[in-house]
């Protein structure tokens, strides 16, 4: 109840700030983000649009349209709003993913690869970023590549289990299964559900 009453309070607070200072995109954009907050897409769309008239630079708000597209199932919505965002600011890392997690979603594992390196190169920390390259190297049957960018995820953070499940598949593949075992095993006490078929592989090793 608490968190609903400061949330209210907080939309009221910049739906003040747009009556007093209409031209202001920051007003806009935080309002639309507390709009998302209450799954109000329809209305938090319409701050976002507001926010870019005001502010066309607002990298922000274009990866937040994108991301309403996403919800939508809009996939080329959700590029072509990120591909705004990079344009309108080059090194925005949030956008560069969000362009390779689309075009890998339809299957286009270059322009996939090329956005995902831009995107860790700008933040080398992005997680998420270097997950998805480490899957477009694994689908383009880069096993090598796919292992090291893996690696890194672990390296960032040693306990999250998508990439060491990912270490398991493409171990798997190399043929070297001591270490597909080991990475499949972490993953599971992570929580993480290992395909069963990749499951049954892995076990037939050990």
């Amino acid at each position: 109840m608490e968190k609903s009453r400061n949330a209210e309070e907080f939309i009221a607070r910049q739906r003040a700030a747009i009556a007093a200072n209409p031209e202001c995109g920051t007003s806009h954009y935080n309002l639309a983000v507390a709009l998302l907050g209450q799954q109000k897409y329809d209305e938090a769309e319409n701050e976002l649009i507001e926010a870019i008239n005001c502010s066309p630079t607002l990298a922000e708000a274009y990866v937040q349209l994108g991301g309403i597209c996403l919800h939508r199932g809009d996939l080329e919505g959700c590029l072509n709003y990120n591909k705004q965002a990079v344009k309108s600011r080059a090194v925005f890392a949030e956008g560069w993913g969000n362009i390779g997690f689309v075009e890998l979603q339809k299957g286009n594992l270059e322009e996939a690869i090329r956005a995902l390196k831009k995107a860790i190169i700008y933040n080398s920390r992005f997680i998420q970023a270097y997950t998805t390259l480490a899957n477009a190297y694994l689908m383009s049957g880069l096993i090598a590549e796919s292992i090291e960018t893996n690696l890194k995820v672990i390296e960032i953070e040693p306990d999250f289990p998508i990439a060491h499940n990912n270490l398991a598949i493409c171990y798997l593949e190399q043929g070297n299964h001591e270490k597909a075992i080991e990475h499949c095993d972490r993953a599971i006490e992570l929580g993480y559900q290992v395909n069963p078929e990749i499951l049954k592989e892995i076990n037939s090793h050990r």
